[in-house]
């Protein structure tokens, strides 16, 4: 198929992400903005300015028609990577991570995740994530303000820390739990240290409480991958926004002074992380080893699989084997139960797992393999209280009859019993992997499905989450952790997304 302007501009644009376009003659000229529509109170916190006028657009353009402005500004020049900045930042802006890092605070969170949908997805559908994430944004603009009309603020010059002391500025305002403290700290990370400064600081915090269901860990690694994206120029509102959400605690008393259920598993993995052996990041890989955690995950306590894990790393396993039981009983518990709960045990599996890649912190990364282990069964705990937990196992996952069906007679199937029979689809999609056929086939029919059919940020979460991750997982498991993900794909029986067609009429 031969490449239509719009798609042009797009691959243009992505091919450009690791060069700043700010200044440069590229940039598409912008409508002037009134004189009183530029005015912003001085207390607000102001973007680089080239992407301030964009984001104001994206702000102040009513819902029913940002769509269609957008996309004559994308007829007109406006390339991917502006348009997905703005975006970023006008939800950092203008939507408040409390009372959870969650519900309307979704519109920051699944940038990213409309991100990579869109480079991993068909080429005439790569705009369809992004211009989603635009409506998602402005619903949750509405309820920011029917629940207060928060603004970041413009940061407290005066509490910003020098350069030599900021790092440790900032350890002392989160472990205080100090909201002043950490955002001006935070303020002066941004400006005084460098991209993988950031991450360490953020990473050791990330997973520290279960608080918010792990979008803690969910926010830090998507932020630091979109600002990868975006251009470290625009981090300072972004890690001040992180601070704010990782110290977000409900309303209980600070949890500096007191020992609340939340914080439980960190304090103790913290003491228990000391027991483990030097060299712990080599060993052997096990699919036995997998297995006994994977029963542990099933049915133990939060303090069992920490244990677990520091008797398998103490016995000289892989941590890939762990993180190998880590996801897959992420998705096993979504076999038990579809539903939020679940969903976000693989989506915070997803986010660890990256913050444990991406660190190079030896103390980092032994906690955060702790703190997944240690959250799984708090997951479980979590969904009970929702309902009845089937007694599944991935370990139930067979071939089917079908299995030796030519794949374009057998991905139609799948994606249609997604919508009807979700427990026969598993089967179906192990038995598709475990007969050869091409992964890479099911995985753009199911970006394709979701980009057609879905309605919700968790959509787009769950699906970039769980499609990434099957590519990281051992031989031996990953078609039992893909073959879970259809309890939350969409499947070809689902309702159309009604913004498709309009989206598609914007960009032309």
């Amino acid at each position: 198929m031969s490449a239509n302007p719009s798609r042009r501009r797009f691959l243009k644009s992505m091919s450009h992400t690791g060069t700043l376009l700010a200044g440069s003659s590229m940039l598409p000229a912008f409508e002037p903005l009134a004189a009183d529509e530029t005015k912003l109170d001085p207390s607000t916190v102001r973007f680089h300015p080239d992407c301030e006028s964009l984001v104001r657009l994206i702000e102040d353009t009513p819902r029913q028609k940002l769509l269609e402005e957008i996309g004559t500004r994308v007829k007109n020049g406006l390339s991917y990577r502006q348009l997905l900045a703005a975006l970023f930042l006008a939800g950092v802006r203008n939507v408040q991570p409390r009372p959870s890092v969650g519900f309307k605070f979704h519109a920051v969170l699944v940038v990213n995740s409309a991100h990579i949908a869109s480079q991993a997805g068909p080429d005439s559908d790569r705009w369809l994530p992004i211009f989603w994430a635009l409506d998602e944004f402005k619903s949750s603009q509405a309820r920011d303000t029917r629940e207060g009309n928060w603004t970041m603020a413009a940061v407290n010059e005066a509490g910003v820390p020098s350069p030599e002391k900021v790092i440790s500025a900032f350890d002392e305002a989160m472990l205080a739990w100090d909201e002043e403290r950490a955002d001006t700290a935070a303020a002066g990370l941004a400006r005084h240290t460098g991209a993988t400064q950031v991450l360490e600081s953020f990473a050791k915090y990330a997973a520290r409480d279960f608080r918010s269901i792990g979008h803690k860990a969910i926010y830090v690694a998507n932020a630091w991958r979109t600002l990868q994206t975006i251009g470290w120029h625009h981090a300072e509102p972004v890690v001040r926004s992180l601070a704010y959400a990782l110290l977000n605690h409900n309303g209980e008393p600070n949890p500096a002074d007191n020992d609340l259920p939340p914080d439980q598993a960190w304090k103790r993995n913290q003491s228990l992380a000391k027991t483990i052996r030097s060299g712990w990041q080599s060993g052997k890989r096990s699919s036995k080893a997998t297995e006994l955690l994977l029963s542990v995950l099933r049915a133990g306590s939060s303090e069992d699989a920490a244990d677990t894990v520091v008797e398998l790393l103490n016995g000289e396993i892989s941590p890939q084997s762990i993180f190998d039981a880590l996801h897959v009983g992420a998705g096993e518990l979504l076999m038990r139960q579809a539903g939020i709960v679940a969903l976000h045990a693989v989506t915070t599996t997803n986010a660890i797992r990256f913050l444990y890649d991406a660190t190079g912190n030896e103390e980092t990364r032994n906690l955060l393999l702790l703190q997944n282990a240690s959250f799984l069964p708090l997951f479980r705990k979590g969904m009970q209280g929702r309902g009845n937990v089937a007694n599944r196992s991935v370990l139930e996952l067979q071939a089917t009859d079908s299995a030796s069906a030519a794949s374009d007679e057998l991905l139609p199937k799948i994606f249609a019993d997604v919508s009807g029979n979700r427990r026969q689809a598993a089967d179906e999609v192990f038995s598709y992997l475990n007969a050869g056929n091409d992964a890479q086939d099911l995985l753009r029919e199911a970006r394709r499905l979701i980009f057609l059919k879905g309605t919700n940020a968790h959509d787009y979460k769950f699906s970039s989450a769980a499609l990434e991750d099957f590519h990281k997982i051992s031989p031996d498991w990953k078609n039992r952790f893909l073959a879970t993900s259809v309890f939350n794909l969409r499947g070809t029986g689902h309702k159309d997304n009604g913004l498709v067609e309009r989206i598609r009429a914007a960009v032309g």
